[in-house]
């Protein structure tokens, strides 16, 4: 029942978005009524490749090529859409300027022209930049830190679809070449059932750092059953933190590693995350906490210098980078939250829905953590 509803609201949003852009942008262009009707025509292709995706993603073994042309059309119409949105507003201010009518009407002929242009450039240019994964490098300063510790974070792979086993090699080629101490992927690693991706997943086993890779769980886990996919994780060799934390690096100057599950149990009232048991019986060290969602950040009270997070994708298509705003309370990059505790978010590795990004590129971060120079 909660997949039809999901399916509902998401294919309602969509038409909803498809008749503002017709409306708003497509009626009121200066061109010729049979190319508004070929407009209108791809609209309607555009909206059934979006029903096409939801198709693909759950239910159906789709080759890639055809998977890529049914996911484009998502972040086409929220291009679109925010494109309409921009014209709608220009139009309006275009029909209050103190102009003649002349100059009135080559202005809005040159906003029809550029309007169309931005949001066909804009689309091109996320496609692209959707192809490269970045590796950002930051250094954090923890207090009481005996010696430094590269971390290398990976976050929202959302393996299936066109996350498939050669951008797995890519990314595991990428992280091992940093030669890091530790590896951390802090959820949304699967997003199809695991059955489907367990010749994916083995690539995950290839990372190589000195003291061992971790993960935790993201919210996409719950959807596609939470506990066969912490199984096949653990089956790789890679530690899977439960609300629970283990002492990494070297004996007497290592630090704490602890880790929650997602905030999305609290919903699914199964695999709920648990701050007071995943503290429990820390060493006399620093603490670095793995949280999938930045907004746990709220949960932790004290006991924990840095929290490593995701979920966001930066906002993946800009501008939703705002909109995720309304929800968390950091969307990527660094930040302190209070005088003892800073937070890192990941912009994520992979990417879901369209593969487009615009203004938030795909990340491997390379994190050094550094005894802090105050203490």
């Amino acid at each position: 029942m909660n997949y039809i509803l999901f399916f509902t609201a998401f294919i309602g949003v969509f038409i909803l978005l498809n008749m503002y852009i017709s409306k708003r942008l497509v009626a009121k262009l200066d061109i010729s009524q049979k190319i508004k009707r070929y407009l209108r025509i791809f609209l309607i292709i555009n909206l059934i490749g979006i029903l096409c995706y939801m198709l693909a993603r759950y239910y159906v073994n789709t080759p890639s090529w055809l998977y890529f042309l049914f996911s484009v059309p998502i972040g086409v119409l929220f291009l679109l859409f925010w494109s309409a949105v921009v014209y709608d507003i220009s139009r309006l201010l275009l029909s209050f300027a103190p102009i003649s009518q002349q100059r009135r009407n080559f202005l809005k002929k040159s906003l029809d022209v550029t309007s169309m242009a931005a949001a066909a450039t804009l689309t091109l240019k996320s496609i692209y930049n959707a192809k490269f994964v970045e590796v950002q490098k930051v250094t954090i300063e923890i207090k009481n830190l005996k010696k430094p510790y590269k971390i290398i974070q990976l976050s929202d792979i959302h393996i299936g679809g066109l996350i498939d086993k050669s951008f797995i090699e890519e990314i595991v080629q990428k992280a091992n070449a940093l030669n890091p101490d530790i590896v951390v992927v802090t959820g949304d690693l699967i997003d199809v059932d695991v059955s489907a991706a367990k010749e994916t997943l083995m690539e995950l086993a290839k990372l190589n750092s000195k003291f061992g890779t971790y993960y935790i769980v993201g919210n996409h886990e719950y959807f596609h059953n939470v506990e066969k996919i912490i199984n096949a994780v653990k089956s790789l060799g890679i530690r899977v933190l439960e609300n629970e934390n283990v002492y990494t690096g070297e004996e007497g100057e290592g630090f704490n590693l602890a880790g929650v599950y997602d905030v999305m149990g609290y919903r699914t009232k199964t695999y709920m995350p648990d701050l007071h048991k995943a503290l429990k019986n820390t060493k006399d060290a620093p603490t670095l906490l793995l949280a999938h969602q930045p907004r746990f950040i709220y949960e932790v009270t004290g006991g924990v210098d840095l929290m490593l997070s995701g979920h966001t994708h930066g906002g993946q298509l800009y501008p939703f980078k705002f909109l995720v705003q309304l929800q968390q309370p950091y969307v990527s990059g660094l930040h302190r939250h209070n005088e003892n505790l800073q937070i890192y978010v990941n912009k994520g590795t992979g990417f879901w829905g369209p593969p487009m990004r615009l203004g938030a590129s795909s990340e491997i971060t390379e994190i050094v953590i550094t005894p802090s120079a105050l203490y």
